[in-house]
């Protein structure tokens, strides 16, 4: 089975190299950017200034490797690509939770981004605190010493 997505629009981040994103391991980005989305799809976006965090969907577009294993950033230890954030993964995709600040017609400014400048958006969800907060999720293999 094979899936095509097609990007509603694209990340404006202050990174324009993987080496400038900011690596902090258990810390939520604080970036500031934006989400152009395409004019075609600014009718989806109604409403969405109503809530307070999104949850986007998009391609790690830079992305060729796709090991099952990797070491996480400031680690040692190899840890299976499904038990990290890693971009380099069997279908690149990634999933971030940001704060929308404002909206402007079909641009979002938002803040806690971590991508590259020009990563393809393919979807945005609102977050919403019965579906997306789990407080009695743990952290995995992140509360342990390297």
């Amino acid at each position: 089975m094979t899936f095509t997505f097609s990007p509603i629009g694209e990340f404006r981040t202050p990174y324009q190299s993987v080496e400038a994103i900011p690596k902090n391991l258990g810390e939520a980005p604080t970036a500031e950017g934006s989400i152009r989305i395409d004019p075609a799809y600014e009718e989806g976006l109604l409403d969405i200034e109503r809530f307070t965090h999104l949850i986007v969907i998009f391609a790690f577009h830079k992305s060729t490797a796709k090991p099952l294993q990797v070491i996480p950033p400031g680690q040692e230890q190899k840890r299976g690509v499904f038990a990290t954030r890693s971009p380099h993964r069997p279908n690149a995709i990634g999933l971030l939770t940001v704060e929308l600040l404002r909206r402007e017609g079909s641009t979002l400014f938002v803040r806690g981004v971590d991508v590259l400048d020009g990563t393809p958006v393919l979807d945005i969800k609102p977050y919403l605190l019965h579906f997306d907060c789990r407080p009695e999720a743990g952290s995995g293999w992140l509360g342990e010493k390297r």
